[in-house]
This record gives structure tokens, sequence and C-alpha cells, in this order.
């Protein structure tokens, strides 16, 4: 069976991708925190933001790592 070869040109562009729809999904959801009056919405809302932002501190971590590898030409 054929492997295809890792190719990695794209992964910055993905990664930025994921980070701009995380942080629009923390947008919506610190707007219907604002408006809603259910305390477990609210509450569920804020735990789902506070995972957002591990997953933001993640994704621009590997953001770095990959630009670097980029600009060595992944050697």
């Amino acid at each position: 069976m054929k492997h295809n070869p890792d190719d990695r040109r794209d992964n910055v562009d993905r990664i930025q991708n994921n980070i701009d729809h995380t942080i629009q999904n923390m947008v919506i959801a610190d707007e219907i925190i604002a408006t809603t009056r259910d305390p477990k919405k609210k509450k569920s809302l804020q735990n789902k933001n506070e995972k957002r932002e591990d997953a933001l501190d993640s994704m621009r971590n590997e953001i770095k790592d990959e630009a670097d590898a980029k600009e060595h030409k992944y050697k």
C-alpha cells in the first residue's frame, strides 16, 4: 500500500482558520451569556469558553511551530 507524503504546506492556513472560528464561537457565546437568564446555560457557555481559550493557546503554539518549520522548508 502506497502512503501519501506528509503535505504540511497548508497547515498554517488551516490552523489560522481554526483559530478564527474558535474566536467567533467565543464572541457568540459571550453575547448569549450577556443576554440569557438561564444560569445553567451561562455556566455551560463560560466553561466552553475557558476550554476554547486553552485550545487557542495550543493552536497559537502549533502555528508558531508550523511557521518555523515552513520557514526552514520542513527540514
